[in-house]
C-alpha cells in the first residue's frame, strides 16, 4: 500500500477520486492500493519555552537558544493554559499507523516551502522511515493531478526547500520568543509581541504615520492660461513653476492676463509604446483587490485558495509573475475559454497570437504566475468572482497587444512665464481596451511649430497646498513589505535586498492580519493606523535591529551563471544577525587532482622501457610514436568535464650519446655482425643510424629481417644495460603528460 497525505481534507477527497481511493475511513480514504490522508495545516510545531523547563518571564533566562528544537501536536488555548489539541493528536495517530504500513508515502501537501515544512515536522515527529516521494503540480484539475501522478519525484530533491522552511522557522521562534520576553520584562507590565518580519512592518506602518502626522503643509501658487486652438475648442496650460509667495505670483498673474498672447517655445511629439501588465503573482493580485475592491489581503488569499480548491485557477501562493514555455502552450487554448465566458465576450481576439512578456521560465520559481485552469466558475459568491475575473482580466491584459500613443509635450511662453501642456491620442489600445481604458477621455493638441503665436482665451491663479504621503493601506504595505530594501540607507545591503523585501507572498496577509489581532494597528476606511499600543512598541524597537526591515529578509538567492573550474563555496552572512549564515556548494567542473599508472603505450599496446630505448636511438621523430597509458584521478564533481590528454616522450641527449658510444666500442663485434648479415640480405652497406632506423620499420613478415632485428636489440640492450649501471641516478628520458586540466611531469 502507498499513502498519499494532502494538506487539507479537501484536496485529499479530490486525489482520493483520481487513484480510486473511495472508501471513506476514519481520517482517511483507501481503495485501490492506496490510503489517502491530510493534515489540517500544521499538525506539528516547535515546542514553547515551557517545553524546555523554562517558564514565565525571567530575565536570567534570556536568551533562550535551545541546543535542539522539539517537536509537538499543535496547541489550544484553554483557561489553564496551552494543551494538544485532541483532534490533532487523533490525526497524528492515523497518519503514523498508514506511513509505518506503508511500502511508500506520496507528498501531497501544497507545492510550496510552507507545504515542505508541514510534511517534514511531521514525518521527523512520528520518527518514520518510510521512503516518500514529491508530487508536485500547479492545480487541482485532474489532468494536472494525473500528470504529477505519473512523474512524481524524488523527496530529496526538496531537501533545500525544507531546510529554508526549517530556518525561517527556528528564526522566528528565537526572535519572536526572546524579543517579546525581552521588551515585556523590560516595559514592566503587560505583553509585547514582536516577531522578525511582524515587528518590521509595524515600524513600517507607525513611521509613514508620524512621517503624516508631523508633515507641515505649505501653501504654493500656480498659474494657467487656456489658448485657442483655431477649432473653437481651448488647450490648458499650466506653469511649469510654482510659487511659495502668493505676492510674486500675483503680480506674474496680471502680467499674463494683460499680455494677451503666448508664443511657442518648444513642440515635442512622440509615439510612446506600454508594455502588456504582467501575469498576477499573490502580493500583486491583493494589492489590486484592495486598492480597487476594499479587499483585505487575507480575504484575497482565503477567496483564491478556494478557487484553487475549486480547480478555477492555479496554485494562489505564487511569488512570480511568469510562466515558463510549456504553460505558454496552453495559453491560446484558456484564452479560448475566458472569450467564451459573458463577462469577456469579444474581449478576446481569437486569431491573435498571444504576446510573450509575460514568459519566462528562468524567473519562475516554485510556481507560475496565476492562471484560470479553463474550469466553468459557477456557482460563485459576488467576492469570489470578482478575484476570479481579475485572474482571466489580467490574463487578457497581459497577452494582447502593447498600447501605443501618439503624445505630444508643448512648451509657451507669456510675460517671461513658461507654460506646459500635455496630451496624449490612443493610435493602438491594445491591452488597455479588455477594460476599456482607451474610451477615457484624450486630450489633443494642436499641430502647433516652435514660434507659433497663441492667442489667450484666459488666464487664472490657483492656490494648492504640499501633501504628506498618505497613511499606508493594505495595497502600500504590501508594497513596501514587497519592496523593503528600497528604504535602507546602507547601499550595498540595500542592493542585496532589492529583490527580497520582507515575509513571502504567503505570509505577508497573516503578519498584517496578526498586527490587528495583537492591537498593534487598526483600520480607519482604507488607512492603516498604528494604536497607542503599536506606537508604544514602535518607540521602544525603532532604533533598534528587529525594526530594521533588514532584519526580516534573512534570505538570499545564489544563482549559478556557469560551472567554475573547482568547488566553490559561497556563504551568506545576515548583517543584521551575523549569526544568522547559510552556505551553498555551486556546481562545478571536475577537476584532474593527479595522473597515475602512466605505462608506455605504442600503436595501442604497452610498451617496456628497453624497447622504448632502441626505437629512440638516433631517431627523434620516432618519440611522438610513444604515448602514456594512464589513469586520471578527479576531484568530486558536479559538472562532468571533457578531459583532453596530450603526451611525449624524448630520449635524453647524454643517454642516446651514452649507448651509441658503448656500441661503436665494446659491443663493437656484435654491432659488426650485424651490419653484415644485413649487409649480405639486401645488399646494402647499413651505418649505426641506418640499422638503427631498421629496427623501427622491420617487416614482421621477413624472418631474415626478424633475425636482424633480434640481433641489434640483443647488441642494444647489453649496451643499455650497461650504460645504466654506469649512471644509475641519470634519468635517460623526461615523459610530459599535458591535460586540459593538469600538467604533470611523470618522470
Amino acid at each position: 500500500m502507498k499513502t498519499i497525505i494532502a494538506e487539507k481534507p479537501s484536496v485529499a477527497r479530490e486525489i482520493a477520486r483520481i487513484v480510486g481511493a473511495t472508501k471513506r475511513e476514519e481520517g482517511y480514504f483507501e481503495g485501490g492500493g492506496y490510503a489517502v490522508t491530510w493534515a489540517f495545516g500544521h499538525l506539528v510545531q516547535l515546542a514553547m519555552p515551557d517545553g524546555y523547563g523554562i517558564r514565565g518571564f525571567v530575565r536570567d533566562n534570556l536568551p533562550i537558544i535551545p541546543e535542539t528544537f522539539t517537536l509537538i501536536p499543535r496547541q489550544e488555548k484553554t483557561e489553564k493554559g496551552y494543551k494538544p489539541d485532541s483532534g490533532v493528536v487523533s490525526q497524528i495517530k492515523i497518519i503514523a499507523r498508514l506511513f509505518k504500513e506503508s511500502e511508500q508515502i506520496i507528498v501531497a501537501t501544497d507545492a510550496g516551502r510552507e507545504g515542505e515544512l508541514i510534511f517534514r515536522y511531521l514525518y521527523h515527529y512520528i520518527g518514520c522511515t518510510t521512503p516518500f516521494v514529491r508530487l508536485w503540480i500547479s492545480s487541482l484539475t485532474d489532468k494536472a493531478i494525473r500528470e504529477g501522478l505519473r512523474h512524481l519525484e524524488a523527496g530529496d530533491k526538496y531537501d533545500n526547500l525544507y531546510l529554508a522552511a526549517k530556518a525561517r522557522s527556528e528564526s522566528d521562534w528565537l526572535v519572536g520568543i526572546n524579543g517579546t520576553q525581552a521588551l515585556s520584562i523590560a516595559a514592566g507590565h503587560g505583553t509585547y509581541s514582536v516577531g522578525r518580519v511582524q515587528t518590521p512592518t509595524l515600524a513600517m506602518v507607525c513611521a509613514r504615520y508620524w512621517e503624516n502626522r508631523r508633515f507641515t503643509m505649505e501653501p504654493f501658487w500656480q498659474l494657467h492660461i487656456a489658448a485657442d486652438d483655431g477649432n473653437g475648442e481651448v488647450v490648458k496650460f499650466s506653469s511649469s513653476e510654482k510659487w511659495k509667495e502668493k505676492e510674486p505670483a500675483t503680480e506674474l498673474y496680471n502680467k499674463v492676463k494683460e499680455a494677451g498672447t503666448a508664443t511657442v517655445t518648444k513642440a515635442e511629439r512622440k509615439e510612446k509604446t506600454e508594455d502588456t501588465p504582467l501575469l498576477y503573482d499573490l502580493t500583486t493580485l491583493q494589492k489590486e483587490a484592495n486598492a480597487k475592491h476594499g479587499f483585505t489581503a487575507e480575504q484575497t488569499l482565503e477567496i483564491a485558495q478556494k478557487l484553487y480548491e475549486k480547480k478555477l485557477i492555479t496554485y494562489p501562493r505564487t511569488g512570480s509573475r511568469y510562466i515558463p514555455e510549456d504553460v505558454f502552450v496552453e495559453i491560446p487554448k484558456l484564452l479560448a475559454f475566458i472569450g467564451n465566458l459573458p463577462e469577456w465576450k469579444e474581449k478576446v481576439n481569437q486569431k491573435a497570437v498571444p504576446t510573450r512578456r509575460s514568459v519566462d521560465g528562468g524567473k519562475v520559481t516554485d510556481h507560475h504566475a496565476l492562471l484560470v485552469t479553463g474550469e466553468k466558475p459557477l456557482f460563485l459568491s459576488k467576492e469570489d468572482s470578482i478575484v476570479y475575473q481579475m485572474i482571466a482580466g489580467r490574463m487578457i491584459e497581459a497577452f494582447s497587444e502593447k498600447c501605443v500613443k501618439d503624445t505630444a509635450s508643448v512648451t509657451a511662453e507669456c510675460a517671461g512665464v513658461e507654460f506646459v501642456a500635455k496630451g496624449s491620442i490612443i493610435k493602438q489600445a491594445g491591452w488597455r481596451a479588455v477594460y476599456g481604458e482607451e474610451e477615457k477621455e484624450e486630450t489633443i493638441i494642436p499641430g502647433w511649430q516652435e514660434g507659433d503665436t497663441l492667442a489667450l482665451k484666459a488666464a487664472s491663479i490657483t492656490e494648492g497646498k504640499t501633501k504628506p504621503k498618505p497613511l499606508h493601506t493594505e495595497a502600500t504595505l504590501l508594497s513596501a513589505m514587497e519592496t523593503a530594501g528600497k528604504e535602507i540607507e546602507d547601499d550595498a545591503l540595500r542592493q542585496a535586498m532589492k529583490d527580497c523585501g520582507i515575509g513571502t507572498p504567503a505570509t505577508r496577509a497573516s503578519i498584517i492580519e496578526t498586527l490587528f489581532k495583537r492591537g498593534y494597528m487598526e483600520r480607519c476606511k482604507k488607512s492603516l493606523v498604528p494604536t497607542e499600543k503599536g506606537l508604544a512598541l514602535y518607540s521602544v524597537v525603532k532604533a533598534m535591529r528587529i525594526a530594521d526591515v533588514a532584519m526580516g529578509s534573512l534570505k538570499a538567492t545564489v544563482k549559478n551563471l556557469k560551472a567554475f573550474g573547482e568547488k566553490i563555496v559561497v556563504t551568506v552572512t545576515s548583517r543584521a544577525n551575523v549569526a544568522v549564515k547559510a552556505t551553498i556548494v555551486c556546481d562545478y567542473n571536475r577537476k584532474v587532482t593527479a595522473i597515475s599508472s602512466a605505462n608506455l603505450v605504442k600503436g595501442g599496446a604497452s610498451v617496456a622501457f628497453n624497447n622504448i630505448v632502441i626505437g629512440g636511438l638516433g631517431k627523434a621523430s620516432d618519440n611522438a610514436a610513444y604515448t602514456i597509458g594512464h589513469t586520471s584521478a578527479f576531484s568530486d564533481y558536479t559538472v562532468a568535464g571533457t578531459e583532453k590528454i596530450t603526451s611525449k616522450i624524448k630520449f635524453n641527449d647524454a643517454f642516446v650519446d651514452g649507448v651509441k658510444t658503448l656500441l661503436a666500442t665494446e659491443y663493437k663485434t656484435v654491432w659488426e655482425d650485424c651490419m653484415r648479415t644485413a649487409s649480405a640480405v639486401d645488399k646494402t652497406a647499413y651505418d649505426f643510424s641506418t640499422m638503427a632506423g631498421l629496427m623501427l620499420t622491420k617487416d614482421n613478415s621477413t624472418a631474415t629481417k626478424n633475425k636482424l632485428a633480434a640481433g641489434v636489440l640483443n647488441a642494444c640492450m647489453v649496451a643499455v644495460d650497461s650504460w645504466i649501471k654506469v649512471n644509475p641516478t641519470t634519468a635517460f628520458a623526461t615523459v610530459t603528460v599535458k591535460s586540459d586540466m593538469l600538467m604533470q611531469r611523470l618522470w
